[in-house]
């Protein structure tokens, strides 16, 4: 018997989100013409050019700090003393 109870919780946990998309579906151009008239509009997702922006920089910055360890790896093992004027 308690199978079945497990069973029937599923289905009903499942048939409630998928009322709750449905109906948020059906409310969502609503809801944006209420926002926009409120001046309350949503904040665009970040497109696909953005993410692949913010990738580039944060892989740019990544190398940048790479190449400062390697440079002061590659003094201290030749022994000289680390420059002041480094731009970090």
């Amino acid at each position: 018997m308690n199978k079945h109870f497990h069973d029937s919780l599923y289905y009903l946990r499942r048939a409630a989100e998928h009322a709750q998309l449905g109906v948020m579906e059906q409310t969502d151009e609503v809801s944006d013409r209420v926002r926009s008239l409120l001046g309350r509009e949503r904040d665009p997702e970040p497109g696909r050019i953005d993410r692949v922006r913010e990738d580039v920089t944060d892989l740019e910055r990544r190398a940048k700090t790479r190449g400062f360890a390697a440079l002061d790896s590659a003094r201290n093992r030749m022994g000289r003393p680390r420059a002041v004027t480094d731009d970090r």
